[in-house]
């Protein structure tokens, strides 16, 4: 099977497509599928732009809304997940994954699926440590605080992703595994970015909680974003243990390196996309938990039989089907051709293919809870402690990162994890 890696999409579909098809004609070969490693920005109209955090300069259409709406079907089938520049009211409609457009796959805040007899899993957001443990408090219309800590990754999501016990075969993050740089050449990777070298050293450049599942999941391949540089290691899981061979990619621009093309041992196709079992029954597993609040998850309360919940799961995909259920579009799409287009804010849409999930696996819809007024809190910070206040690298221009020089001391945790 031959896989497309793509770093940072930032709506970009039609250049990246048109860019595989040119390499199929050069090279007379055939592509199945394509992964991106976040910032997809799966933009449906004007509204999901209040809800995308980027400086207003860069709320742009860019080209998913035709993908969306019909008016281009994607030519191979794509798997992606989220970053930090995302249409975050969107993503959150399809939280345990689903197509975010016909033959377009959104992974979920945290999943794993079956291409073919590929098994791929991956974690969507950013890791930030003032938010990792809460849980998903934010809603949809987002404030000036939400529309940033809703793509911070949480506790819950990782929790869940650290159960799976069945090989994963590749694995994608937006931002990197922190020490991965242990094992490559970041003497190189610094000369080109040399405000990376003190975060290096400090053990501060990535995300620990993607560390954690490299050291647990041990993929043969794991395909990271984020920082726009192009950085690949490989890491060996002990001595004579498995190898992982890790891939960082840019954005696409012109001259980056922002795609990659491997072809891994599979079965013989046509392949197409399907639920996975072992994830299914952590997911129903762990539903009960789903922290929709502030408050951390109480993972003591959950009595994890996987045995059984997989034979339950199986069950039901042999009378339902293992495929997931098709695309259905939820708000109305961008029509360049109008002035004004009908697509504000009302309330907060039902994904039928998120009710589809829920209804297979029993369990109650649980997104369009509301919070309850006690644990309303306009931000995080109001009972965490922050760190000295450095330059808020939310504002690095999209088209170009290595305009910035430095980075501020660790304790700015915003400033150290959200590069663009």
């Amino acid at each position: 099977m031959k896989i497309a890696i793509e770093g940072c999409m930032h709506g970009d579909l039609d250049n990246v497509y048109k860019t595989l098809q040119h390499l199929e004609s050069l090279h007379n070969t055939k592509i199945d599928l394509l992964l991106c490693c976040g910032d997809f920005q799966s933009v449906r109209n004007k509204e999901d732009l209040k809800s995308m955090s980027v400086p207003q300069k860069y709320r742009s259409m860019k080209s998913f809304w035709k993908y969306y709406s019909g008016l281009e079907v994607a030519p191979y089938p794509t798997i992606f997940i989220g970053g930090n520049h995302e249409a975050s009211n969107y993503l959150w409609e399809l939280y345990y994954g689903g197509w975010a457009a016909p033959n377009i796959y959104f992974l979920g805040f945290a999943g794993v699926v079956k291409f073919g007899n590929i098994r791929i899993g991956g974690l969507s957001g950013i890791y930030n440590a003032r938010n990792y443990k809460l849980g998903h408090y934010e809603r949809p219309p987002y404030d000036k605080s939400s529309i940033r800590s809703v793509y911070h990754v949480r506790e819950y999501d990782v929790h869940k992703l650290l159960q799976v016990e069945e090989p994963i075969d590749i694995f994608l993050s937006h931002d990197w595994p922190i020490g991965i740089t242990d094992y490559g050449n970041w003497s190189e990777l610094v000369r080109r970015k040399s405000y990376f070298k003190k975060e290096i050293q400090d053990r501060t450049l990535g995300s620990k909680a993607a560390a954690e599942l490299l050291e647990k999941l041990k993929p043969p391949y794991w395909f990271s974003a984020h920082l726009h540089c192009k950085f690949s290691a490989l890491l060996q899981h002990g001595e004579g243990g498995p190898l992982t061979k890790f891939l960082a990619l840019d954005k696409c621009l012109p001259g980056r390196d922002f795609l990659q093309i491997v072809e891994i041992e599979s079965e013989a196709g046509p392949y197409e996309l399907q639920y996975d079992e072992e994830w299914l029954a952590i997911t129903r597993s762990f539903n009960s938990i789903f922290p929709l609040t502030t408050t951390r998850a109480n993972f003591g309360s959950v009595n994890l039989n996987k045995e059984d919940c997989c034979q339950w799961v199986r069950s039901r995909l042999q009378e339902k089907g293992a495929k997931p259920s098709e695309f259905v579009r939820t708000v109305p799409c961008y029509d360049p051709s109008q002035s004004r287009t009908n697509d504000s804010f009302s309330g907060y849409p039902r994904n039928p293919q998120t009710e589809y999930l829920l209804q297979l696996l029993g369990l109650p819809y649980l997104l369009d809870n509301m919070l309850e007024p006690n644990h309303v809190s306009p931000s995080p910070a109001s009972f965490v402690q922050r760190g000295p206040v450095g330059y808020d690298n939310e504002e690095i221009p999209i088209d170009d990162v290595d305009e910035v020089e430095e980075h501020t001391t660790d304790d700015d945790l915003e400033a150290e994890n959200e590069n663009f």
